[in-house]
C-alpha cells in the first residue's frame, strides 16, 4: 500500500470514528431525555408493596364539636363544603370488599420493559386555570400497575376524609384538613411547602402518614387539560343505565370534552356514586385510546399534554404505560372502592375556614387494611381470578 494509500485509509478511519462518536452522542443524550422525569420525584422510598410495615394503631383526629378559632391566615381555595350523598337508584359501582389475609403474588417476567410492579398517584384538580398553582384535588386515585399478571387496580379516595397533613402546622396553626386539602397546601401558590413533588408530593406523604400507601410516582390534570385530552381523540361514548341529573340521558351518548367533565364531577347522587360515573368516562377514554383510528391523532394527544401536567414519569416509563394498554384484557382494569357503609358523614368545624364542614368518619384502621391488601395485589381481584365475589372488583364492560 503506497503512502497516499494510507493516509486516504486513516482519513475515511478518522471520519467514521468521528461519525461514531457524534451517533453515541446523539443516542446516550436520547436515552437520558428517555428516562428523565418530566417533573421533580416525590423522593419516597422505592418500595412498592408495602408488606413489611407493622400493624397500624393509627387512631383518626375526629373534630366533631365546635371550637373557639385562633386567628388563622385568610385562604381563599375553592369551597371546601360537599353535599351530603344521597342513595342512588342503581348504583353503577356496587363493590363491597371484606378483609382477607394480605400475601405477596408470584412475579412473572413483566411485559414492555416495566418493573413488576408501578403504583401511581392520580389527580384530578378542580383548578379552572391552565396552571398548577393552586386547586383542590377533586379526584383522589391510586393506581397499582402490574406488568406481570398484567393487571391495573384503581382505588378511589373519598376527598373529605379528615386526616393529618404533614409540614402545614407551622403555615396554617392546624395539623388536621381534609385530604384533598393536601393537594392545594402543597401546590406553590400559598408557599406552604417546599418539599418535593409540590401538590403531588404533599398529597403523597399525607396519605403514606394516614393509610400506608406508598406511591412511586404521581400524575395531576387539571380540568382544561383533562378537555383537551378528551376532544383530542374526538370525545368518548358511554352507556348510562339512567338518566342523571336531567342532562345525561339512559341510553347511548357521546360526549365532548366539557361534558364528558360535567358527568365526571357530577356529584348530586352523591360522592360515591360520582365514582361510578368516572369509571365510564375512565373507560371510554381507554376505549378512544386504543382504537386503531386514533393513532393517526397521537401527535396531538401529545401536544395536549405538554406543559399541561403535573407528573415525574419518564417518557420511557410512559410509553411501558401505553404498551402494556395495550395488552390489558377488559377484565384487569379494574376499579376499587372502600365499603360505602364504613363512611359517616358528619360536620366539624374548621378553623381555617371558621365554619363546619362536612367531612366522613371511618376506621382509618380499617381502612389501612384494605390498603395494604391493595397494595399487595390480593384485592381487589378480575372477575375470572378466584376469590370471593366480595373481593371482586368492578371493570370495564
Amino acid at each position: 500500500m503506497s503512502r497516499i494509500e494510507r493516509l486516504v485509509v486513516i482519513f475515511w478511519l478518522g471520519i467514521l470514528a468521528l461519525l461514531v462518536i457524534v451517533v453515541a452522542l446523539v443516542f446516550w443524550q436520547a436515552a437520558q431525555f428517555w428516562r428523565t422525569p418530566l417533573g421533580p420525584g416525590l423522593e419516597l422510598s422505592t418500595q412498592t408493596a408495602i408488606l413489611s410495615r407493622p400493624p397500624a394503631t393509627l387512631t383518626p383526629f375526629i373534630a366533631v364539636e365546635e371550637a373557639s378559632a385562633s386567628p388563622q391566615p385568610t385562604l381563599s381555595p375553592q369551597p371546601a363544603d360537599s353535599p351530603s350523598p344521597t342513595a342512588s337508584p342503581t348504583p353503577l359501582s356496587t363493590l363491597t370488599p371484606i378483609p382477607s389475609p394480605t400475601t405477596a403474588p408470584e412475579i412473572s417476567e413483566s411485559l414492555c420493559g416495566g418493573p413488576a410492579v408501578m403504583t401511581l398517584l392520580a389527580v384530578g384538580s378542580d383548578a379552572r386555570s391552565d396552571s398548577y398553582q393552586y386547586g383542590l384535588a377533586d379526584v383522589i386515585r391510586i393506581i397499582r400497575v402490574d406488568f406481570a399478571t398484567p393487571k391495573v387496580s384503581i382505588l378511589e379516595f373519598p376527598r373529605d376524609l379528615w386526616v393529618e397533613i404533614p409540614e402545614i402546622v407551622d403555615n396554617i396553626g392546624v395539623e388536621n384538613e381534609k385530604l384533598n386539602q393536601a393537594y392545594l397546601y402543597g401546590n406553590p401558590g400559598f408557599g406552604y411547602y417546599d418539599g418535593p413533588g409540590a401538590g403531588p408530593g404533599l398529597l403523597a406523604r399525607t396519605l403514606d402518614m394516614n393509610f400506608g400507601i406508598h406511591p412511586d410516582h404521581y400524575l395531576a390534570v387539571n380540568m382544561q387539560t383533562f378537555v383537551k385530552i378528551v376532544n383530542a381523540v374526538g370525545g368518548v361514548d358511554v352507556t348510562l343505565p339512567y338518566t342523571i341529573d336531567h342532562r345525561f340521558k339512559a341510553g347511548h351518548m357521546h360526549l365532548d370534552g366539557q361534558l364528558a367533565l360535567t358527568l365526571a364531577r357530577n356529584r348530586i347522587e352523591g360522592v360515591f356514586e360520582r365514582g361510578g360515573y368516572q369509571n365510564l368516562v375512565l373507560c371510554a377514554l381507554r376505549d378512544k385510546l386504543l382504537n386503531p383510528a386514533v393513532l393517526p391523532q397521537i401527535p396531538e394527544i401529545i401536544a395536549s399534554f405538554q406543559g399541561s401536567v403535573q407528573t415525574d414519569l419518564t417518557p420511557e416509563q410512559i410509553s411501558q404505560l401505553a404498551c402494556l394498554g395495550t395488552q390489558l384484557d377488559t377484565g384487569y382494569l379494574i376499579f376499587a372502592s372502600f365499603p360505602e357503609e364504613l363512611f359517616k358523614g358528619t360536620r366539624t368545624y374548621d378553623p381555617v375556614f371558621k365554619k363546619n364542614i362536612f367531612i366522613w368518619t371511618v376506621d382509618f384502621n380499617m381502612l389501612r387494611d384494605y390498603v395494604s391488601r391493595f397494595s399487595a395485589g390480593t384485592w381487589p381481584v378480575g372477575p375470572s381470578e378466584s376469590a370471593s365475589p366480595y373481593d371482586i372488583g368492578s371493570f370495564c364492560p
